[in-house]
């Protein structure tokens, strides 16, 4: 489930402060609802992958164009990327030890992890048309006092008029083929953690 933009704001995420010149693109609900100690589970499991897009044939087809569109255009390369173009977010936080913990990369995209908290992870990616950041939060559940829900928040600063087009051409496959796949393998690795934690 899709939720307003304004909700990132609301939570008062950490992120805020150190990327303010990021917007947001969407916020998601995450199918996976637990105990607050278990956000470490869910992070863990998004950055296994487990099973990522499996059977999903649209999106590794759309993956496939967009590394050959990548490779052609030079969007890809290391001089475009992080600690090149761009500077990574790292190079922002401060000197706080609740920004200690870096968290894992994801195995099956090309996000790094830039910290983890007990409530927050933040990855980022970078290449010629945009910086992008994926945050996940752990929030309470209205009206239900012990338990969380995942949200999912992705934020961009593109890089000019190319990056405003990219994210444009991209926004309609992200948002209706690639992330519902994402999220059907959410859900099936939490049911399954549930399910042996019982």
């Amino acid at each position: 489930m899709r939720l307003p933009n304004s909700t990132y704001d609301a939570r008062s995420w950490r992120l805020a402060e150190i990327a303010p010149d990021f917007s947001v693109e969407d916020v998601w609900v995450l199918p996976a609802q637990g105990e607050r100690q278990e956000f470490r589970e869910l992070v863990h499991q998004i950055a296994e992958g487990e099973g990522a897009y499996e059977g999903e044939r649209l999106v590794i087809l759309l993956f496939v164009v967009r590394q050959l569109i990548g490779k052609l255009f030079g969007w890809d390369r290391p001089e475009a990327g992080l600690g090149a173009r761009v500077a990574s977010l790292r190079d922002r936080l401060p000197k706080d030890a609740i920004f200690s913990e870096r968290g894992p990369d994801q195995r099956a995209a090309p996000w790094i992890s830039v910290y983890r908290t007990d409530r927050e992870w933040v990855g980022e990616y970078a290449g010629r048309t945009v910086h992008a950041l994926m945050h996940v939060g752990w929030v309470p559940v209205p009206g239900k006092a012990a338990d969380y829900r995942g949200e999912m928040t992705i934020l961009v600063r593109p890089a000019g008029l190319i990056g405003r087009l990219y994210m444009a051409a991209i926004r309609p496959f992200r948002r209706f083929v690639i992330n519902p796949a994402f999220f059907r393998m959410v859900a099936r690795n939490w049911q399954r953690h549930r399910a042996s934690a019982q």
